[in-house]
């Protein structure tokens, strides 16, 4: 199933579906995946409720089920993109917008202003 265009709430949902429904593929209870995960067995119900749980613990779960290298599709290497290797590069360590860029951006007016 394609998560664009959804709310948090939704992907939410669909993400610990799908990690249920893995659990389940691997012929893995709760109980064995919380075990395995050094997580406590009600985190791992919690979370397949679609309960929030902490990021650690998801990572743990994730890790358990032999996932962890998919998570790398959540947030990609930026050095792995072309453009990081144009040029001679200098890790970035903030971003700033010049002043003609905000004014861009609040440019726009009610209607009522003149």
């Amino acid at each position: 199933m394609d998560l664009d265009g959804k709310f948090e709430s939704e992907i939410f949902t669909e993400i610990t579906e799908r990690v249920r429904q893995y659990r389940i593929s691997c012929e893995m209870t709760q109980a064995e995946l919380a075990d395995k995960a050094f997580v406590a067995p009600g985190t791992v119900a919690r979370f397949e409720r679609g309960k929030d749980i902490s990021l650690l613990n998801f990572i743990k779960i994730m890790k358990a089920l032999g996932l962890e290298k998919n998570m790398d599709m959540l947030v990609p290497d930026h050095t792995k993109r072309p453009s990081y290797h144009i040029a001679e590069h200098k890790e970035k360590q903030r971003v700033r917008k010049n002043s003609n860029d905000v004014k861009k951006e609040n440019s726009w007016k009610w209607g009522d202003e003149e």
